[in-house]
């Protein structure tokens, strides 16, 4: 990996993480389309570093909701009211919403590493997310917000963000879906979701500082100006990715990411069966 092709993937994972349309399938389907060849850990691990990138984005897109989230959630535990402020009560959902993911993916840890290097499994499941885009605006009654939610419809949510631990899998679409099923509108369930990114991504990013930790120090040396370069990419284009996504929700459904998920994973089934595999 060179430095271009480090922050063209940067770029990508920024634009895609937000938007329902699966960032970790793009971080695959990028090279697979261009014929680019990485090493499977390296690749891996940038990956999932790069995402701290977007992680960042988020951080300072909702700063604001987040410093408001961690006062009232620290004095709501130090008053012995926990859930009694609305954003106190936000803080132990996203903690809730969160351990399904947390827990699959410890489990399931060396399996999605073997996805990530299938350009194949990643189309089927980037054409199963266009499914549940699709039941989630055909579902859903649109009527609730994000201060309407009980610790079921977090869970709920958590359970649909634990399907997206595999490439293909949009992490915001699915948890959208989860929530459009529970009936919230689109703008409050992307904006759950993204604040969802936050324990999910930083956890996945710790884990894999120990990987980044057991390659060899050249290639430390040589990985972390890749990192930074895709770090500083994905960040930036995150930031106007979920200003753009949450004013397009306002107006627009999820279908137009349904045709596209699906319509890229049958592109991508095409090229590997007609050119890679000769069919």
């Amino acid at each position: 990996m060179n430095i271009f092709q480090a922050i063209i993937l940067g770029i990508v994972q920024g634009l895609t993480e937000f938007i329902p349309v699966s960032s970790s399938a793009h971080l695959v389907l990028v090279p697979f389309f261009f014929g680019w060849d990485f090493p499977q850990q390296e690749a891996f691990v940038f990956n999932v570093l790069v995402q701290w990138g977007t992680l960042l984005a988020v951080i300072v897109y909702f700063w604001k909701d987040i410093l408001r989230i961690i006062l009232d959630f620290v004095a709501g535990i130090l008053q012995g009211e926990p859930i009694k402020e609305p954003k106190s009560r936000m803080g132990w959902l996203l903690i809730l919403a969160t351990i399904p993911a947390g827990l699959i993916g410890l489990l399931l840890k060396k399996l999605v590493e073997m996805a990530f290097t299938s350009p194949v499994v990643t189309a089927i499941f980037l054409m199963i997310t266009a499914v549940l885009l699709l039941i989630a605006e055909y579902v859903g009654k649109r009527t609730r917000a994000m201060l309407d939610m009980t610790w079921k419809d977090a869970l709920w949510i958590g359970g649909f963000q634990a399907m997206s631990i595999f490439p293909g899998i949009s992490r915001s679409g699915s948890t959208m879906t989860g929530a459009l099923i529970r009936n919230f509108e689109r703008s409050e369930a992307a904006r759950f979701s993204f604040l969802m990114s936050i324990p999910i991504m930083l956890a996945a990013g710790l884990l894999e500082i120990k990987d980044l930790l057991e390659l060899p120090a050249l290639a430390v040396t040589g990985a972390l100006p890749l990192i930074v370069a895709g770090f500083i990419a994905a960040a930036v284009s995150g930031y106007f990715s979920i200003h753009w996504l949450l004013g397009f929700l306002k107006k627009r459904s999820l279908i137009w990411f349904s045709a596209y998920c699906f319509l890229m994973g049958a592109i991508t089934l095409f090229v590997w069966l007609y050119v890679y595999r000769g069919f």
